[in-house]
């Protein structure tokens, strides 16, 4: 029985977005803007060869109020490719095993993946097939396959002669084989204008311009996405194929809100619980790093496992200790970073070596009950452990033990997250540029002007581009200012990111595809570090340093040639010696201060103990550059400026930076206090504010910071 509540009479079961990487011009949340702007109730996604992005579309679409519906086109061998759609948790599980399975053993962009009807047989319940618009020869071995009532064939129409002949010959031969018929429009991009867009990414994939491509680009712009008004007037002779969407779209109940994933559980002593395996180990190591374990570490450390214990996340806490453990025990220098400095716990467990308790740091920047309760996924309630290594083979090494140990195998429990790389202002150009046919002379001249991430609204890409002595009224120029700029932080291909692994109980492909990565023994989950997150996924970075790798071999060289034993974790902070050479901007090597403009900020910073080199450190960042923070807090340091607070109720919580907010524990205590945020709102406030697609995030949490202040 259909539910009333679909509302319109046409639901687009066929849509790419620019996740088909260069078969698609727009993103995912803005397909389904435009979806819920022109009245669809409902929208399916279905980009070649991937989920790439359906975390975007199904997070879009709950803002919207829209259905997402999930799919995949994938290649079959010998016939052309089929439209996935997912039905239910099964099919959505099997849809993962179909599209890891195609992957497989193939290098990016291997024209030869593809699946065979055997493997489709294997994995075909609870997938809805969408044919295509043109005839084929497999209908009766695909109706064989996913059975009788989950085979449609499509009926378009796109105002071109050509393509309707074809169409009608598919449709003819599926009435033939009482194949039910749907609509689809092919969907490509938003609106008519995106056209454009859509043809300079054809270019990019057939490595052409517009000029010589001749056929391969579309007819028309008619790609886009309609009305649902406008495709029952477009088909209203065909009331029963458009009736058909509708009937596909309710039997496609999936939600990525139902991924069923869980992280894995850490196997402990015969005896023992996580909680109580991670009790003891935690007291073990605090008796070594508190010597003597003084009341208010003591308290500090009973706090932090109280909320360890009451949100279980010992296990969470048990991998990362067993993956540092690991790594110490083959040699490997392993440091933990970040908000995990915060907690006494990861101090006295060894994964981190700041002592937070003596450096009174706030906890609640790691981890928080109430931000715990309060967070939208699974992946928000746990907290974040980086832990840097030796960059090279040793890291490797580790990588290796928790694919073995957590992984199971290479396509079961892990794999390293993706990287989505995004047009950026080069990128972009350059791009467009090619396909509308200028000289990389001509690009290189441009190039030469922009930014590498942002441009701003002050100086936009026309103008830009007009600077590097190409005129905006040329029919060209202006082309290249528009579709490039059009083009900016749409995806472009997939990468893998630079440590982030995906742990999972279970088969972690079973709730997300994976590709082969390019360095052998590796797989990569098709969603980035984000989208991720956003779908309560969790992961634990490994980042590879050079600079440990150096730190790794030096104290051995040391210990040989000067008889000197190195504990990097008790060298002495009060070394007059090496503040001398810091205040004279001796730094070239020299980690973390080695950069242009920390060499120029040094003399000025005049840093005299520890303190101040987190302080250096931390001025050298975007956030406080663009916040125009560092000139004020180097002026107040040199006494030029008087020491100001803008509310008194801040002065405990900026004393230390003379008034001027640097760090992240800064803003989340400001928050507390002046706003009367709880520890899990500031966090909120904190994570969106470093969220790059934090537009939205930012503008619902300002309200209340407002309000509160």
């Amino acid at each position: 029985m259909l539910s009333d509540s679909m509302g319109t009479a046409y639901v687009e079961l066929r849509c790419r977005s620019a996740f088909s990487f260069l078969d698609g011009a727009s993103a995912p949340e803005d397909l389904v803007d435009r979806a819920a702007a022109l009245g669809h109730s409902a929208l399916a996604l279905g980009d070649a060869g991937g989920v790439y992005g359906a975390p975007r579309f199904f997070r879009a679409a709950q803002q919207a109020g829209l259905r997402s519906i999930v799919g995949a086109e994938v290649n079959v061998v010998g016939a052309p490719p089929l439209l996935l759609l997912v039905q239910n948790r099964q099919g959505y599980r099997n849809l993962c095993r179909l599209i890891t399975s195609m992957k497989s053993g193939h290098a990016k962009n291997d024209p030869r993946v593809a699946l065979t009807y055997e493997g489709l047989q294997e994995r075909s319940a609870g997938l809805i097939a969408l044919v295509g618009a043109k005839p084929r020869d497999d209908l009766d071995r695909l109706q064989g396959v996913f059975g009788t009532n989950a085979v449609f064939a499509e009926m378009q129409r796109h105002m071109d002669d050509n393509a309707a002949l074809c169409n009608q010959q598919a449709v003819d031969r599926a009435c033939a084989q009482k194949v039910p018929l749907v609509v689809t429009n092919d969907v490509r991009y938003t609106d008519p204008a995106r056209r454009r867009v859509q043809d300079i990414l054809t270019c990019a994939h057939e490595k052409t311009t517009v000029d010589l491509i001749e056929s391969k680009l579309l007819r028309n712009t008619e790609r886009h996405l309609k009305a649902p008004e406008e495709m029952a007037r477009l088909f209203r002779d065909q009331k029963q194929a458009l009736f058909n969407t509708l009937a596909v779209a309710e039997r496609c109940e999936f939600s990525l809100s139902d991924l069923g994933y869980q992280f894995p559980t850490f196997d402990v002593p015969a005896g023992e619980t996580e909680q109580s395996y991670l009790e003891k180990l935690t007291w073990l190591g605090a008796r070594d790093r508190y010597d003597p374990l003084y009341e208010k570490a003591r308290a500090q450390l009973q706090h932090e496992l109280n909320i360890v214990g009451k949100l279980g996340l010992a296990g969470y806490f048990l991998v990362v200790w067993d993956i540092v453990r690991f790594a110490r025990s083959q040699g490997i220098l392993a440091q933990g970073r970040g908000s995990a400095a915060n907690s006494a716990v990861c101090y006295a467990l060894k994964i981190t070596a700041v002592d937070p308790v003596g450096m009174d740091l706030l906890f609640e920047r790691f981890l928080s009950e109430e931000r715990v309760a309060s967070a939208p996924s699974a992946s928000d309630r746990i907290p974040d452990i980086d832990v840097d290594l030796p960059s090279g083979a040793r890291r490797e090494s580790v990588i290796q033990y928790v694919y073995q140990k957590y992984g199971g195998n290479t396509a079961s429990g892990a794999a390293m997250t993706a990287n989505v790389i995004t047009f950026r202002p080069r990128m972009a150009v350059r791009t467009v540029g090619r396909a509308l046919g200028f000289s990389e002379e001509q690009l290189t001249r441009i190039s030469k002007l922009l930014p590498h991430w942002e441009v701003g609204d002050d100086k936009p890409l026309s103008a830009i581009i007009a600077e590097a002595g190409f005129p905006a009224t040329e029919e060209r120029t202006r082309h290249l200012a528009e579709v490039a700029t059009a083009l900016l932080h749409l995806p472009r291909h997939l990468g893998q990111h630079s440590g982030g692994m995906v742990l999972a109980a279970g088969r972690l492909d079973e709730v997300v595809p994976l590709e082969p990565a390019s360095m052998p023994g590796r797989t990569v989950v098709q969603w980035d570090k984000d989208d991720c997150a956003d779908l309560g996924i969790v992961k634990v970075d490994l980042l590879g340093l050079g600079m440990l790798a150096v730190l790794q071999e030096a104290a051995p060289l040391i210990q040989e040639h000067e008889g000197i034993a190195i504990d990097y974790a008790r060298l002495p902070q009060d070394d007059r010696k090496v503040y001398k050479m810091l205040c004279a901007a001796d730094t070239v090597g020299v980690f973390q201060v080695e950069s242009r403009a920390q060499m120029a900020t040094l003399p000025r910073m005049k840093p005299d103990r520890f303190y101040d080199l987190v302080v250096e450190v931390a001025i050298i960042r975007p956030g406080p550059i663009v916040g125009r923070m560092v000139s004020p807090y180097l002026e107040r340091r040199a006494g030029r400026e008087k020491i100001t607070y803008a509310h008194p109720s801040l002065e405990p919580i900026l004393k230390r930076t003379l008034g001027v907010p640097l760090f992240q524990e800064q803003l989340i205590r400001m928050a507390m206090t002046a706003a009367g945020f709880t520890g899990g709102q500031a966090e909120e406030l904190r994570r969106a504010m470093g969220f790059k697609r934090s537009v939205n995030r930012m503008q619902q949490i300002e309200a209340d910071l407002r309000a509160g202040m």
